[in-house]
């Protein structure tokens, strides 16, 4: 397919960039080390998670900003401390897993990281420069302000829209404005309050000004191939099984997996 030449060596990839949304959740719950693990024996390299630090500043792989949904437990991650987080078990039996295991167990794989919260930031940022992992990242968030902190600290790394730059990009799309992005891919839903995000033009836009357009989280077959119709260069999935088909029918299930 054609897409416009990657802004970053993270979004060089041979076929649609396929993330593995948290893991998924199909086999494993979200965000567990038996998640990511499914995803890269099925043959994933793009990762997606969320970070959140612990009270003594160590970057985990968790979504929500308390622990009551996965764990049952009516308090905020930002609060314990990484010894009482590395306590703790999601259903099953699942640990919490540090983001610093994760880029070890997983050297090929790419990482699509949400800084969550503020507390994350500098941790987050200490943790790529000692990982060494700049490239093997894309920072986005729903914060611009928190993006833009990131890449100040470690650089000019993948990264994707926050809020306002989404509102920015969609506005261009609609009046077709030659504006200029840094960024190297929107990652967008296909609807924002009611609006629609991802359309056959508004993605045709973002090639014109040289950025990849991924799309979360798709979980329907019908969907995925909708827009995939509509050229979109990436998608985010919690079923994995079902993208890999998908793609694989297509023949969009890049080499390089």
């Amino acid at each position: 397919m054609m897409r416009p030449k990657a802004k970053y060596a993270y979004l060089d990839h041979d076929g649609v960039l396929a993330f593995a949304h948290r893991g998924g959740d199909r086999v494993a719950p979200e965000n567990t080390l038996a998640a990511f693990q499914d995803a890269v024996d099925s043959g994933y390299i793009y990762l997606e998670t969320d970070v959140h630090a612990s009270a003594d500043g160590v970057v985990y792989a968790f979504h929500d900003d308390d622990l009551q949904r996965m764990v049952g437990e009516p308090v905020a991650i930002s609060k314990l401390t990484a010894k009482q987080i590395d306590t703790l078990r999601v259903a099953g039996g699942h640990a919490i897993p540090r983001m610093a295991d994760l880029f070890e167990a997983f050297p090929k794989a790419k990482f699509n990281i949400d800084a969550k919260a503020w507390p994350v930031v500098d941790p987050l940022c200490d943790l790529v420069q000692q990982t060494q992992t700049h490239d093997r990242i894309c920072i986005g968030s729903f914060s611009d302000a928190r993006i833009k902190k990131v890449l100040h600290q470690i650089g000019d790394v993948c990264h994707s829209f926050g809020p306002l730059a989404a509102v920015r990009f969609r506005l261009a799309a609609l009046s077709r404005a030659k504006l200029s992005f840094a960024q190297g891919a929107g990652q967008l839903p296909i609807r924002q309050f009611g609006v629609p995000m991802v359309t056959k033009a508004s993605v045709d836009y973002a090639h014109k000004c040289g950025l990849q357009v991924h799309v979360w989280t798709i979980n329907t077959e019908s969907t995925m191939h909708e827009l995939l119709d509509m050229g979109v260069d990436g998608l985010m999935t919690d079923d994995c099984a079902l993208l890999k088909k998908v793609l694989l029918s297509r023949n969009l299930w890049g080499a390089a997996h």
